[in-house]
């Protein structure tokens, strides 16, 4: 961690008993602090006392914090601002935090709670060091940390994630299934002050309903049947670190009710229990669906929609980046030569084309299991046809309309169109579940839904006839 006293720090404050008492307040914890009372005066201060923190008041004649909060950022000087507010709306801190401040703080300021915030943006610092080594490395290899691909759509992803990673913002991941958003947020983990602390993933989609609310926030002995023991949930197990929640959009309503209330008040109590639990935690969401389509259907509530997206990263298909093909391919090569004692270097030319030409429906992961075993097959130094799975190297004839007909016609519903398009694809993936959901775009669990429904108006007919 940095030397505190080699941080310098400007408090800027129209209130001139505030502004000298936290002048003092901060000298007091180390560093080195100067004042200004508005923003137009820290901006004249910033050229010569040069501070690596600012700490400004929202609401100030002349100009406000949110206006010196811009100014800074077009001079691209690398301060790290917290704003003070005495509303203390969430609206003001989430415009704040996507203008590119760090934090905000409510009036009256506890001192205890600035200093905490002092020093993580003291740790954040070697973070931003970090982030200057990953962006050589991705000039010069093609990656940045863990993720792999120098396409212009991974760039943009690279670019959401540095920008949010040193922050305590929410981030609300969305791609396809297989895209790598559980990566991404580990690599947000990972860059952030956070760093040192759990990050504890959960699948909302793969949880029955009835166990979900207690997985995330514990319960206590005999609050349901079969609670036999108190149980700690995933908020308290991510305390101090980072709360990763896939396929969020999968979380009933109620559950998706409690959730916000954490992430407002970062309160909440177990299932069952009677106390409030308090606890600091980075939520990072993720979901397969694209976010605006699942709040128009009901299954993603809107307020809960505009307070995970505080950080928006919207992951490609592989399909629209195939020019990262190369760099994924040798770096799992290198991964599975590792794991199997192999000593692959290479693609032939034949085998290459057809992986170029197959659109990966699974995305990167199906890739990394195509390519795991090729590498598993192959005797040599290079990867060859007979070593890919028969769907990628064999080009399929277009399937004929099964009985009864696939093709779309008129007067038909939506829910006959889609149910003919799950039939379908299952009988592409030869009866693999897992395989059809990632083709379609959706849960396993979401598949096992409509395939239920299906055989329950099978029933019906049947009983009706």
């Amino acid at each position: 961690m940095s030397n505190p006293s080699a941080e310098r720090v400007l408090i800027v404050e129209d209130e001139p008993s505030t502004r000298l008492g936290l002048t003092e307040l901060v000298r007091t914890w180390g560093f080195t602090a100067e004042s200004a009372a508005d923003g137009e005066d820290a901006l004249q201060r910033v050229t010569s006392f040069r501070p690596s923190i600012i700490i400004t008041d929202l609401v100030m004649p002349r100009m406000g914090g949110l206006d010196l909060l811009k100014a800074l950022k077009q001079d691209d000087g690398g301060c790290t601002v917290v704003l003070l507010t005495a509303q203390g709306s969430v609206e003001t801190a989430v415009e704040a935090i996507k203008e590119g401040a760090y934090d905000y703080l409510t009036k009256p300021i506890e001192p205890q709670r600035l200093k905490i915030l002092l020093d993580k943006i003291v740790e954040r610092q070697d973070t931003l060091r970090e982030v200057k080594v990953l962006r050589r490395q991705l000039r010069e290899q093609g990656s940045f940390g863990s993720m792999i691909g120098s396409s212009a759509s991974m760039r943009k992803v690279y670019q959401i994630v540095e920008q949010a990673a040193p922050t305590s913002a929410s981030v609300l991941i969305w791609g396809e299934s297989g895209t790598g958003k559980e990566l991404v947020a580990k690599t947000i983990h990972q860059l952030s002050p956070r760093a040192q602390q759990p990050f504890v993933p959960i699948n909302c989609a793969a949880i029955p309903e009835t166990l979900l609310e207690s997985e995330i926030f514990g319960h206590e002995k005999g609050s349901f049947t079969g609670a036999t023991d108190r149980r700690e949930g995933c908020f308290e197990l991510a305390d101090r670190g980072t709360l990763f929640l896939d396929e969020i959009a999968e979380m009933t309503p109620a559950t998706q009710v409690k959730l916000l209330r954490v992430l407002q008040e970062r309160t909440f109590r177990r299932l069952g229990g009677r106390n409030e639990q308090t606890v600091d935690v980075r939520v990072i969401a993720a979901t397969n669906v694209v976010p605006t389509e699942a709040v128009k259907s009901g299954k993603l509530r809107e307020d809960l929609y505009y307070r995970l997206h505080v950080f928006s990263v919207e992951l490609p298909p592989l399909r629209q980046r195939k020019e990262d093909l190369p760099l994924l391919i040798q770096s799992f090569i290198t991964e599975f030569n590792t794991r199997n004692g192999k000593h692959v270097s290479a693609v032939e030319p034949a085998a290459m084309k057809v992986l170029e030409q197959y659109h990966w429906p699974g995305n990167v992961r199906e890739l990394r299991n195509v390519v795991e075993r090729a590498v598993i097959l192959s005797s040599g130094e290079f990867l060859e046809l007979k070593h890919l799975p028969p769907y990628v190297s064999e080009v399929p004839p277009p399937a004929p309309p099964p009985a009864g007909g696939a093709a779309l016609t008129a007067g038909m519903t939506v829910e006959e169109a889609e149910n003919r398009l799950i039939l379908l694809t299952l009988d592409h993936a030869r009866g693999n579940k897992t395989r059809a959901a990632e083709i379609l775009g959706i849960s396993l669990k979401t598949l096992h839904n409509k395939l239920n429904k299906m055989r329950g108006r099978a029933s019906e007919e049947t009983i009706s006839s």
